[in-house]
């Protein structure tokens, strides 16, 4: 099993800790996490081999998580074009972050974490539910 993360490009050392909770709580669970922000880089003029590469990346992937603590068009493209593939979204941002109306109503879960613990418990709750799903869906 494998997960997208999506998570602002302008801000994504800014959340370090919150994404790399993350990631921690993926690997326990034999999720492997995919942070495309990290793993491939783009010039601004190749900003179509970017989305097209975000899409293939994302048909990859059984899931996406959305840390949307700062908002971005970027996030919300992805999570559409995942939801539109028939993924589970997981809508993820800190209590004192902007609320993201459009990721929020077309997710399938979502975690409103208070801090790195917080944010570990709850996400270990929701992919529990995900991983006994699809563990489901299989027999």
């Amino acid at each position: 099993m494998q997960a997208y993360i999506s998570i602002s490009y302008n801000k994504r050392q800014e959340l370090n800790d919150e994404l790399q909770s993350i990631i921690e709580k993926l690997k326990e669970l034999q999720i492997k996490p995919f942070v495309f922000v990290d793993n491939l880089k783009f010039s601004y003029e190749q900003e179509k081999e970017m989305m097209q590469q975000a899409m293939a990346s994302i048909d990859d992937c059984d899931l996406l998580i959305a840390e949307t603590s700062d908002k971005g068009i970027g996030i919300g493209i992805e999570v559409g074009y995942a939801k539109a593939k028939g993924k589970p979204v997981i809508y993820v941002r800190n209590r004192n972050a902007e609320h993201s109306t459009t990721v929020s109503c077309i997710s399938d879960f979502q975690v409103i974490y208070d801090g790195v613990k917080d944010l570990k418990e709850q996400l270990t709750i929701v992919l529990s539910r995900l991983v006994i799903f699809q563990y489901q869906k299989v027999e």
